[in-house]
């Protein structure tokens, strides 16, 4: 795929209006306020995972409306000490899978929680355990389109409200700094991962990659690839509901929740990704903090000849070595 989206100069520059909801705020203040009524954590269950050098914990925490989520919780073997935490959220379709998939950020020495995404699991990965009762509305079967016609039935609603209380679920886990916790995605991760960093305003550190539902409208227009693909297709079919399918993007949309942001922020996109484009995670980077002051630790890394992708490994290595800074072991 040749290079996609705008020129990196343009992207640098790019600060892209943003069509938000009058109630955008009282929108999720209340959403979190009615998951917020019951205790987040359900159970931590040790397993057996076969790995000597790490300690595993089969955990549930209510997410939305209540409902059970499913996790992996992980910590270094041995270790005493109160230790700062990771949560990461995982890519569209993926579930939580098997606890000894995603060891990078315990093996570095951190608390390690892997939220399950509800009502997803099935299309790559080793599937998830966490169903979503409440995907009854009007919409495609994918999961980016589920109650696409109204705020309140959107599947977004709900996975980022579970996003959120991952982070009040760790906090009340064993051996963990709740002062230092960070919130890591890929993709869907990261665009949740963002909008926690909107949401939590005592978040730590967000690290996002590559990340989904940040300029979703200009996104619809550029690409017909991944989730983006998903809602045009319904769309297609459903012709004349754009209007109410706009109105409930904005409810989800990234640069907004990246307005309100005040933790320090690591980014990374290939120029070339044609699934989530480039100028959403530009735009998300260039206003993020704009409404809390708190931009002055932020930073952006572009791979010029990668796609969805990104930097890889290579990126990584750049986040284990700005985590090391900024939430230190």
């Amino acid at each position: 795929m040749p290079a996609f989206d705008l020129p990196l100069p343009e992207l640098e520059r790019y600060r892209p209006d943003v069509e938000e909801p009058a109630d955008f705020d009282a929108f999720w203040r209340s959403t979190l306020k009615e998951a917020g009524e019951a205790e987040v954590l359900v159970s931590a269950r040790p397993v057996q995972s076969g790995l000597r050098l790490t300690e595993t914990w089969d955990v549930t925490f209510r997410g939305f409306s209540g409902d059970p989520v499913r996790a992996w919780f992980s910590r270094p073997a041995g270790a005493r000490e109160q230790l700062p935490a990771v949560v990461e959220y995982a890519g569209y379709g993926r579930g939580r899978g098997l606890p000894h998939e995603r060891l990078t950020w315990v093996n570095a020495g951190y608390a390690h929680l892997l939220a399950d995404n509800r009502g997803q699991g099935d299309q790559y990965g080793c599937g998830g355990d966490t169903p979503d009762p409440h995907a009854t509305a009007p919409g495609g079967p994918g999961p980016a389109v589920r109650g696409l016609r109204a705020p309140r039935d959107y599947h977004y609603r709900r996975l980022i409200t579970d996003a959120v209380r991952a982070v009040a679920a760790v906090r009340r886990l064993p051996g963990v700094d709740g002062d230092r916790v960070a919130a890591v995605g890929n993709s869907q991760g990261g665009g949740l991962a963002l909008a926690v960093a909107g949401l939590v305003p005592d978040l730590a550190a967000v690290l996002v990659t590559a990340p989904l539902l940040c300029g979703i409208r200009r996104a619809l227009d550029l690409t017909d690839a991944g989730p983006y693909g998903e809602i045009a297709a319904y769309l297609s079919v459903h012709r004349g509901a754009d209007e109410a399918a706009y109105r409930t993007l904005g409810y989800v949309e990234g640069t907004s929740f990246a307005r309100r942001a005040q933790a320090p922020a690591h980014f990374g996109v290939g120029l070339r990704d044609t699934v989530c484009p480039p100028s959403g995670a530009y735009g998300a980077f260039n206003r993020y903090g704009e409404l809390t002051g708190s931009a002055s630790r932020k930073e952006i890394h572009p791979y010029p000849f990668n796609g969805h992708e990104g930097g890889d490994a290579v990126h990584v290595r750049r986040q284990l070595r700005w985590a090391r800074e900024v939430v230190p072991v």
